[in-house]
């Protein structure tokens, strides 16, 4: 099975309004980990133990964000994702505030709009608070709180500036990462009941932020980002390579997905969830009072942002748990296979990257058809994540990254086609804007537009930025 581009028509283009845009995240690209004011995450000493690469200066976006906002208008980028770093407003999570932290992000949010760019602003980005992440971070209730209140204040601070709001970024990722593949951290393996619950948690949390956002009367819009998979049988006529394939779905799509457009668990998703949380020997606390939360802002949702890279093929496995995280780009090294839901494999004609991700662009379409179904009450929705980690090579002053404008392109064909069948998507950012630093990846997976000289922190126009210029102008791919 190799995929083929859609039957798209000649003149199919994207309608006057989409987002063009470039996507980053605080501890990414910011740099200034410990400076300025800053509190910590569990990130600073989890790295600074392994000792293999350090988040600082990353792409010094604190300190050069006026020239990558410089390019994203050059090369009509018109929004940029960043997030807010938790602990540049609260070091320590809750309590005190730190006014430089808020002065910079006031100060970044000007700059955007100097440069025509529109800020879609992401609350938490995998970076608790370091004292809330030792007292069980989202596996503990009072996490809810804090973020809650630091939403508040993040609203009250910044409702003028700022149009769009995310509550967090890919749940899924953070949850799996730290209870499945552990690879953040503090991270434990193969406990798929705390996986659940910290899914749970988290979009309480969401739910919570969104309704007080909602009754305090801001201006602009709010979601929630989601790392979306669609998920295929290896075999589509094998029974259990179909329930493989509706285990990991539900683990990681439909149960988020629901607590997102339903506000509670329809009777599939809390069967299998009740199920998996079982095989590692736990049990999910979902209460009726969280629901009763949860079901009033799922019909506030106002987009929902869905961060998408590959697919996954599925089949039944019986074995013992076998968790290998290919973080060096070491082709051929990632292994999935767990214990009550299956494994992840692959078939054969579909190209992989160096990190084992399947490049199967119609698996977007598939996702975005299937919310479309199966959720009909959604507004909106944005593709916040998309593109290709690549060991780009710099020549002669120059990046000819033409795999990754291939892999884009084939996206982008097949987002087309999406909206040609009625889905509603406003917009599309490429991971990432410039070459950041990767959480479990280091320096050498390298996904921007623009290409950073990590020693002297100089940018370079990737050929992939030349070509996305061309489509982000013409909104057309031909």
């Amino acid at each position: 099975m190799a995929y083929s581009d859609p039957i798209a028509s000649p003149e199919s283009q994207f309608p006057e309004g989409f987002i063009f845009g470039g996507a980053t995240a605080a501890y990414q690209v910011e740099g200034e980990t410990r400076t300025h004011g800053k509190g910590k995450v569990a990130w600073d000493d989890y790295l600074a133990e392994q000792g293999r690469f350090s988040p600082d200066p990353a792409s010094d976006f604190y300190n050069k964000y006026p020239v990558d906002l410089e390019l994203c208008e050059r090369f009509g980028i018109n929004d940029i994702r960043v997030s807010i770093a938790w602990t540049r407003i609260f070091p320590e999570g809750t309590g005190r505030v730190n006014p430089e932290g808020v002065q910079f992000y006031h100060d970044l949010f000007a700059c955007c709009r100097e440069h025509h760019v529109e800020p879609f602003v992401t609350l938490r980005h995998f970076d608790t608070p370091l004292a809330l992440f030792e007292d069980g971070e989202f596996l503990n209730r009072a996490t809810i709180d804090a973020f809650v209140d630091y939403a508040k204040f993040c609203f009250e601070e910044y409702g003028d500036e700022v149009r769009y709001w995310t509550t967090f970024n890919e749940i899924w990722a953070d949850a799996t990462n730290h209870y499945i593949e552990g690879t953040f951290p503090g991270g434990e393996k193969a406990q798929l009941h705390k996986c659940l619950q910290c899914e749970h948690n988290m979009m309480l949390a969401h739910a919570k932020a969104v309704l007080a956002f909602k009754e305090g009367g801001y201006p602009g819009k709010i979601g929630v980002i989601q790392s979306l998979e669609y998920k295929y049988p290896f075999d589509e006529n094998d029974p259990a390579d179909i329930a493989a394939a509706k285990n990991e779905d539900v683990l990681q799509n439909q149960f988020l997905l629901d607590a997102t457009f339903r506000g509670d668990y329809a009777p599939d998703t809390w069967e299998i969830a009740q199920r998996l949380a079982a095989v590692s020997g736990g049990e999910l606390d979902v209460r009726e009072e969280d629901l009763e939360v949860m079901r009033s802002a799922a019909k506030l949702n106002d987009f929902l942002g869905v961060n998408n890279y590959q697919c996954r093929f599925l089949k039944a496995y019986e074995g013992e748990n076998d968790l290998h995280h290919n973080g060096t780009g070491e082709k051929g090294t990632d292994r999935f296979r767990l214990a009550g839901v299956g494994e992840r494999v692959n078939k054969p004609g579909i190209p992989t990257t160096d990190w084992d991700w399947i490049i199967y662009p119609k698996g977007m379409f598939d996702l975005l058809v299937r919310i479309k179904l199966q959720y009909p009450n959604y507004k909106q929705i944005f593709i916040t994540e998309n593109g290709m980690g690549y060991k780009d090579d710099y020549v002669d002053g120059f990046v000819d990254d033409a795999p990754r404008i291939d892999y884009v392109r084939q996206h982008l064909h097949w987002l087309l086609k999406a909206m040609e069948v009625g889905v509603n998507v406003g917009g599309y950012f490429m991971w990432s804007l410039q070459d950041q630093f990767s959480w479990t990846n280091g320096y050498n997976k390298r996904y921007g537009f623009f290409y950073v000289d990590f020693e002297t922190q100089e940018r370079t126009p990737k050929a992939s930025a030349y070509w996305f210029k061309n489509v982000a102008e013409t909104r057309r791919l031909d």
